[in-house]
């Protein structure tokens, strides 16, 4: 149930956002991580999603994916939410968007989905990294620009993991040395290529499948990047139908040796799930670092 307060805040801007007067009538908790609370809301304009948290818990998280999701929107190539708008009160955050109703798979899912990342990934910049910072989960995401990729990803990615990491004891010493050998060896591994619009956070939960049967993304950790970030993190946690790859590789070839690459770019995200849940990701962290370092 939405708290009062924030009921009547999320009405008054919906009614400036849509311009007519618009009452809540249901909110429905659904599912949509474990940080943020999420609701469905039904309204006299039709149904719309809801989330919110202590504001104090994650500054600007729900303006960054505002923002996020309108560099992908902006794209014009991969679906996403509307976003309607955010705001706070009461030291409460929240963000309001667009309801995605939820259909089977059409018959060539997977390959549209390639194409279509492909022809996000075409989007690119100057520099790698973004104007702004935003979370990947929970996390704070330094986007600082680099000039080459492998600057930025021990500068802004690796490095603040570790940094983490090490504070919280769940790295040794012995483990930070490795990470500098495979800082060492990472020129040589790594295709050069310019900065492209990443999800940044694309494993197979920050999809929807929407009322057309096509791919929705959602809880985006965007920057300019390199795009092997986003093909190899596909391949964590469950990964993506192995006829999404091909559609993909003939929409925009990959560099040869991608797939022998692939642990090497989810060394990231691997220290993320170290940083917010331990266990046995740590495992997977050394166990990449004796491959390459």
């Amino acid at each position: 149930m939405i708290p009062e307060f924030l009921k009547a805040e999320v009405e008054a801007g919906f009614s400036r956002h849509l311009k007519k007067e618009i009452k809540i009538s249901a909110s429905v908790p659904v599912s949509g991580g474990c940080i943020n609370s999420c609701l469905r809301l039904e309204t006299n304009a039709g149904k719309h999603f809801l989330k919110y948290n202590d504001a104090s818990l994650y500054p600007g998280m729900f303006e960054a994916e505002a923002s996020g999701l309108q560099l992908l929107k902006d794209a014009e190539f991969v679906a996403v939410p509307e976003v309607y708008f955010s705001g706070e009160i009461n030291n409460v955050s929240f963000l309001v968007m667009e309801w995605v109703e939820q259909r089977k798979r059409v018959k060539n899912f997977w390959a549209d989905f390639g194409n279509k990342l492909a022809a996000l990934h075409r989007s690119t910049a100057e520099h790698f990294g973004l104007a702004m910072n935003n979370y990947i989960g929970s996390l704070a995401q330094s986007n600082a620009f680099e000039k080459n990729w492998v600057d930025f990803f021990i500068h802004q990615r690796i490095e603040p993991q570790l940094r983490m990491a090490k504070d919280a004891g769940k790295i040794t010493d012995g483990t930070a040395r490795s990470f500098e050998k495979l800082f060492h060896n990472l020129p040589g591994l790594i295709p050069v290529e310019k900065p492209v619009l990443l999800h940044g956070d694309l494993w197979n939960g920050n999809y929807l499948v929407n009322e057309r049967g096509e791919a929705t993304l959602v809880d985006p950790a965007v920057y300019y990047g390199h795009r092997e970030m986003d093909l190899s993190m596909t391949k964590l946690f469950g990964g993506f139908d192995r006829e999404f790859y091909p559609a993909y590789e003939e929409a925009f070839p990959l560099e040869k040796g991608f797939e022998g690459r692939v642990d090497i770019h989810n060394l990231y995200p691997l220290l993320v799930h170290v940083n917010l849940f331990g266990g046995g990701y740590m495992q997977n962290v050394t166990s990449i670092l004796k491959k390459f370092s």
